[in-house]
C-alpha cells in the first residue's frame, strides 16, 4: 500500500497543491462525467442514522485520522463510481434503513467538486445531504461556496483541525496559514446567505487543545457570527486500534480521547 509523499517546506505542505495532486489520481473524467474513487458504502448510527459513501483522497494528512489506512492518506484503494451510481447507492441504503441523512465521508468530498455537486443534485429534497469538509477549498475559492448555496437540502459541517494555526500545524503538518482558510470557509458560507447553526456549523477537534486556545477560537468565531459559538460540534479522537497506531507514528498525545465502546451520545 503506497501513500503520497508529503510535500514539506520549512513551514509545512500546501493543502491546495496536495489536493490538486490527489485529485489527478482519485478523480477521473469519462465522457464528460466526473468519476471518483470510493472504498465502501455503509449505514451507520452517526447523526441518528446516516447512509455513507467513503471516498478516497484528502488534501490534509491529519495525524489522528480514523480513515488514514483506507481513504485519506492512500490513493491505491477502492474503485471509481459516477455521481449517479453514488447517489443511487446512498438513496437505497437510506430507504432500506429509514434514514433521513446521507453523506460522503472518509476523505475530503470537495476535491472532485463537480462530482460532489452532481451527487447532491441527485439526492431528493426529502433527504438531507451532510457535507463534511475541512473547509480548505471553501475558504480558498468562494465560487465553490456559491455553487453549494444553490442547494437547500444540504448542511455543511466544517471540521476545524485544532483551535489555532499552531495546533493546526501540529495536527496536520500543513503550513499553519491554512488554518485561516478553514475560518474563511465559515465567513464565505455566511456571505453566501447561508444561516449559521442551521445551514452550516463548525466542528472542532479538541482532543489536543488547551483551555486558553479554545477561548481564543471562540472569540474568533464570535467575530464571524455569534451563532457559530452556540452551534459547535466538538470532536475528540476515538481510539480505534489503527488510530492508536497512527498516533504512535506521529507522536501526537491527545489530552482527551474516547474508547470505541464508550463514545458519548453527543458525538454520535
Amino acid at each position: 500500500m503506497t501513500s503520497l509523499v508529503w510535500e514539506m517546506t520549512l513551514r509545512g505542505y500546501n493543502p491546495i497543491e496536495l489536493g490538486e495532486k490527489v485529485s489527478r489520481i482519485v478523480c477521473r473524467d469519462i465522457d464528460g462525467i466526473e468519476y471518483r474513487k470510493y472504498y465502501r458504502f455503509r449505514g451507520g448510527r452517526w447523526y441518528g442514522g446516516i447512509a455513507t459513501a467513503d471516498c478516497v483522497g484528502c488534501n490534509l494528512r491529519c495525524g489522528f485520522c480514523w480513515s488514514w489506512r483506507s481513504g485519506s492518506h492512500v490513493i491505491d484503494v477502492g474503485k471509481f463510481y459516477s455521481s449517479q451510481e453514488v447517489s443511487t447507492i446512498l438513496i437505497s441504503i437510506a430507504r432500506e434503513k429509514g434514514y433521513n441523512y446521507v453523506r460522503i465521508s472518509g476523505g475530503e468530498p470537495t476535491l472532485c467538486f463537480n462530482h460532489l455537486i452532481d451527487v447532491i443534485s441527485n439526492i431528493p429534497q426529502r433527504i438531507t445531504f451532510i457535507l463534511e469538509t475541512n473547509g480548505i477549498l471553501l475558504g480558498y475559492d468562494k465560487n465553490l461556496v456559491y455553487r453549494l448555496a444553490e442547494y437547500r437540502n444540504i448542511v455543511i459541517r466544517v471540521s476545524l483541525k485544532g483551535t489555532t494555526p499552531e495546533e493546526f500545524h501540529m495536527l496536520t503538518k500543513a503550513d499553519p496559514i491554512f488554518f485561516e482558510y478553514q475560518l474563511n470557509a465559515l465567513s464565505n458560507l455566511l456571505d453566501a446567505g447561508l444561516e449559521p447553526g442551521r445551514d452550516f456549523y463548525p466542528a472542532i477537534m479538541l482532543s489536543f487543545s488547551s483551555e486558553e486556545n479554545i477561548r481564543l477560537l471562540l472569540k474568533r468565531l464570535e467575530e464571524i457570527h455569534p451563532e457559530l459559538t452556540r452551534s459547535i460540534d466538538p470532536e475528540y479522537v476515538i481510539l480505534y486500534p489503527h488510530v492508536k497506531e497512527l498516533l504512535r507514528r506521529t507522536g501526537l498525545k491527545p489530552r482527551k480521547a474516547f474508547d470505541p465502546n464508550n463514545i458519548p451520545e453527543y458525538m454520535i
